[in-house]
């Protein structure tokens, strides 16, 4: 369903839509309202990010899409495409009696991804790599309480036979919580995840009580133990890490991921990564040297 003119700014502000690009996502209203096709294509995508069409895993399904779209809509064609779905993921949220803010802040990531692709990028839009994120989002699987973000998920073989080596009984495929870190939301303090993880205790018992999580998990370049050879052991990343006992180890080195998070693009030069604070110089100096970087795995049991 597009959205209303009249209700349309307003809508841009509970998602987080950067206040540089609200005034460009209105102005484009009109002319996505008055061609068929785009409409056709908006309900497709519609449909493909809330799970009534193609699986979340698809990967040609959004790009397929935004390749048929005119150059003017461009990028903002997929912001469009989740300003559709807001209805639907705002039912599913109403159908397991999810609080108003939780909902607002979960669909608020619309926002966040666009500045992510304006820091990435220089424009406005959204990407199709983080528009496939945001599915989750909006099929009702990943929900945003305080500092951390909680996926909905099932156990990965290569995690369950980690806790299983360590003296859990887990199965592959079960209800597990996959932790997220979301960017621009403040330091990742321990008391700041200590308060996300008790409400997410009382959460995920209230409105998923059908789904009993043994373990929650974590799959990050922050859980990479190299980290603790470059940053202090009180540090809010080493503390993190704390939290989690380990999981498999990656093989393959994984570089561009941090730099893109620290530094705004994967594929910027190492030599000229500045070095103002000690995670930028933890990330560029490792690379400098000759290191890589990889995703660490982790789990911690649910209930401790």
């Amino acid at each position: 369903m597009l959205p209303d003119a009249a209700d349309l700014p307003d809508l841009l502000l509970d998602l987080a839509v950067p206040h540089e690009d609200v005034n460009e996502v209105v102005a484009l209203r009109r002319a996505v309202a008055a061609d068929p096709g785009v409409r056709r294509l908006l309900e497709e995508g519609a449909e493909d990010v809330t799970g009534a069409a193609r699986g979340v895993d698809d990967p040609s399904g959004l790009a397929d899409l935004v390749a048929q779209v005119p150059d003017a809509l461009g990028e903002h064609f997929l912001v469009y495409v989740f300003l559709a779905a807001v209805p639907h993921a705002r039912a599913v949220h109403r159908a397991r009696g999810i609080p108003d803010d939780v909902s607002r802040h979960t669909l608020a990531d619309l926002g966040r991804g666009m500045a992510l692709h304006r820091r990435r990028h220089g424009r406005g839009g959204l990407g199709v790599h983080q528009a496939e994120w945001l599915t989750r989002h909006f099929r009702g699987r990943l929900y945003q309480l305080g500092r951390l973000q909680y996926e909905r998920a099932g156990l990965g073989e290569r995690t369950a036979q980690a806790i299983r080596a360590a003296g859990t009984e887990v199965t592959g495929g079960e209800p597990s919580l996959d932790l997220h870190i979301p960017d621009f939301l403040g330091p990742l303090t321990p008391a700041a995840c200590d308060r996300s993880l008790d409400h997410a205790r009382e959460f995920f018992a209230r409105h998923f009580p059908e789904e009993p999580h043994a373990v929650a998990t974590c799959h990050s370049w922050l859980l990479d133990p190299q980290l603790r050879r470059h940053l202090a052991a009180d540090s809010n990343i080493v503390r993190f890490q704390e939290r989690f006992r380990p999981g498999w180890e990656d093989p393959e080195p994984a570089d561009g991921i941090p730099v893109g998070f620290v530094f705004g693009a994967p594929d910027l030069p190492v030599a000229d990564l500045p070095r103002r604070t000690s995670v930028e110089r933890a990330v560029g100096d490792h690379l400098r040297a000759g290191g890589h970087w990889y995703l660490g795995h982790g789990w911690f049991p649910w209930d401790q």
